[in-house]
């Protein structure tokens, strides 16, 4: 699990170096400034990604570049796909992605981290191949905490390939103190000795076998330094020097049981039996599951035969064949629980899917038959990423039926708005046809003529308001009134009042003339400027009417043409789940039924002692009669 732990922050390292070093990777030697998220759709990619939510910032991605919404940030968003990418192992299509956009547009460093990510990635993976052409192209010395752990893993993958003295060339000159040089001498005592060189290996392994640990990495390292020794000892029938490394080995760690069989082995070697039961006996009170513990129940009656108990060592060989028996029905069950394909939806519903791809990890086992085995499965990495695959698959479908579904919302919804505008064109179009907008600007265009001939013919009076008109008229009405045109004084006094009244408004009104035109004409232009934009509307509206039908059917087409996509689509899944279901059950059906083979071994070993004990314990009996 720590192992998964660690590569998952460097992938978090790496994911957070791309996306954070490329707007900057041009202008490498200046000061790198803060990102500017220019195109928004990037930035929504951004927020799902910075809550490793990878799967809709993918979805968003992708969307987004078919759209062609990146055009500020093409070349960071592709390299953050790739991170994302490698984030469900998808391996192939990151790399290629790497390999495209690293070339030439990053700096040397960053291309270098992120190939060693890479290579970590692929051996994991196990991709050696990869994992090794990876290490080829880093060009210059990594920093140095990542320098010693490429070094590392070059040795590891040379070990694994079998060229131990190349690996040993390696490594071979460390002379640092940290904590990598511990692992350097560790992969240098595994190859020499499995490349036959004991008495080398003998010296480094007790160094580490000997060392103080700071942290439970380190404990570990120690223990299995031990162990490796031992073992190595006692295959080199070293059975006395085996015993000090195997007892070094801590009595609750991960190597115990290995190590106390080992003790167990090596006094047994030396003919001492007595002191081999005491290591043989501890191991008989823990998980039978433990190959190591299924041996030492056979050790146990074999050491006590040769100590002359026979009745004791059948008694031991008849429990262990009916532990070995009970445990192999267990295992038959729990191989038919796995093959009707039950433990994997228990596995879905124990855990939300509220997580995805690399980080993922299984905190609680589903209850059932097979829980107690699930442990040495998910030991295993080969199992640890099906089931992450598994997982992975099922969250996919379970989104293309949740799509599925806003399909079928997204179609109502267009028939909605489709059965809505059905409803309203009549309206709009009965409206545009009672709307006169030729004969309004004919109008405009008469009152623009009248007002060029009141303006040219300064006609005053044209502009007064009702008021000062019918004014005018009583006014005149009055002047031309026939007893005002008596000849008595009285009458010419009435007419002067009258003509002063007249003067006074004809005065006023030509005052105003001009700020009358004025605001009349500024009030027309307005009116043609409305006019205008009405007759622009109106356009906009003939197309509408025109397009809306074609938008609609656009919309159809994209809409209805998504459900067969996502069915097609939903398909694959299927498909691709039900193979790695199988998967899965052939992975740990096989790892199941070796643990009954060798079961059945075992026991056919334990039988086979069992009969030899009473044969000659009935030969014994015979020769006293």
């Amino acid at each position: 699990m720590r192992r998964n732990r660690s590569i998952a922050s460097f992938l978090r390292s790496l994911l957070v170096l791309l996306a954070l070093t490329m707007p900057a990777a041009h202008a490498a030697k200046s000061d790198r400034e803060p990102i500017v998220v220019q195109d928004p759709q990037y930035g929504e990619v951004l927020f799902y990604f910075y809550q490793e939510d990878y799967f809709p910032a993918i979805v968003r991605l992708l969307a987004a570049q078919n759209q062609q919404q990146l055009n500020d940030h093409a070349e960071e968003a592709e390299l953050l796909l790739g991170g994302m990418y490698l984030s469900y192992g998808h391996h192939l299509e990151a790399a290629a992605i790497f390999e495209r956009m690293l070339a030439d547009n990053v700096s040397t460093d960053v291309r270098d981290r992120t190939w060693f990510f890479l290579a970590k990635i692929w051996y994991q993976r196990g991709y050696h191949e990869k994992s090794q052409q990876a290490l080829g192209y880093i060009e210059q010395e990594l920093p140095k905490n990542l320098q010693r752990e490429a070094l590392n893993l070059q040795a590891q993958i040379l070990i694994d390939a079998g060229e131990y003295d190349r690996a040993i060339a390696l490594l071979q000159n460390w002379n640092d103190k940290t904590e990598w040089a511990s692992y350097a001498k560790f992969n240098i005592g595994v190859a020499l000795v499995r490349s036959g060189r004991v008495a080398e290996a003998q010296e480094l392994l007790s160094d580490l076998g000997n060392l103080n640990p700071f942290n439970e990495e380190l404990a570990s390292l120690r223990d299995k330094a031990n162990l490796a020794l031992g073992y190595a000892l006692l295959q080199d029938d070293q059975s006395q020097a085996a015993k000090a490394p195997l007892q070094r080995v801590r009595l609750e760690g991960p190597f115990s049981n290995k190590a106390l069989l080992g003790v167990g082995w090596a006094d047994a070697e030396m003919d001492n039996y007595q002191r081999a039961l005491v290591p043989w006996m501890e191991l008989r009170s823990r998980d039978l599951l433990d190959s190591a513990v299924q041996e030492s129940m056979l050790a146990i009656p074999y050491a006590m035969a040769k100590l002359d108990s026979v009745s004791q060592a059948a008694d031991h060989y008849l429990n262990a064949i009916e532990a070995f028996y009970e445990e192999a029905n267990r295992l038959d069950r729990t191989i038919a629980h796995i093959e009707s394909g039950d433990m994997f939806d228990e596995f879905l519903s124990a855990d939300p899917l509220d997580s995805t791809g690399w980080y993922w990890q299984l905190t609680e086992l589903p209850e059932g038959p097979e829980a107690r085995y699930l442990f040495h499965l998910l030991a295993t990495h080969e199992f640890q990423e099906g089931l992450k695959n598994y997982r992975d698959l099922n969250y996919l479908n379970r989104n293309l039926a949740s799509w599925m579904d806003s399909i079928e919302v997204y179609g109502a919804m267009l028939e909605t708005r489709k059965e809505a505008y059905a409803q309203r064109l009549p309206r709009v179009e009965g409206a545009l046809a009672r709307a006169d907008l030729d004969g309004m600007v004919n109008r405009k265009l008469e009152f623009d003529s009248t007002l060029n001939n009141i303006e040219e013919g300064r006609d005053w009076l044209a502009l007064a308001t009702k008021t000062e008109f019918e004014m005018w008229g009583e006014i005149t009405g009055l002047e031309n009134t026939p007893a005002l045109q008596a000849d008595i004084p009285e009458a010419a006094e009435v007419l002067d009042k009258i003509r002063l009244l007249k003067g006074v408004l004809q005065w006023q009104l030509e005052r105003e003339f001009k700020d009358r035109l004025w605001r009349i004409r500024r009030n027309l232009n307005d009116a043609g400027e409305a006019l205008v934009a009405t007759q622009r509307s109106r356009r906009q509206i003939d197309e509408t009417i025109r397009n809306e039908p074609l938008k609609f059917a656009e919309f159809s087409d994209r809409v209805y043409g998504l459900g067969p996509r996502v069915q097609s689509v939903s398909l694959q899944v299927d498909e691709a789940l039900a193979k790695q279901r199988v998967f899965l059950q052939a992975i740990a059906v096989g790892e199941l039924q070796a643990q009954k083979q060798r079961l059945d071994t075992y026991t056919v070993q334990a039988r086979f002692a069992l009969a030899a004990i009473y044969d000659v314990a009935a030969t014994a009996g015979e020769a006293v009669q």
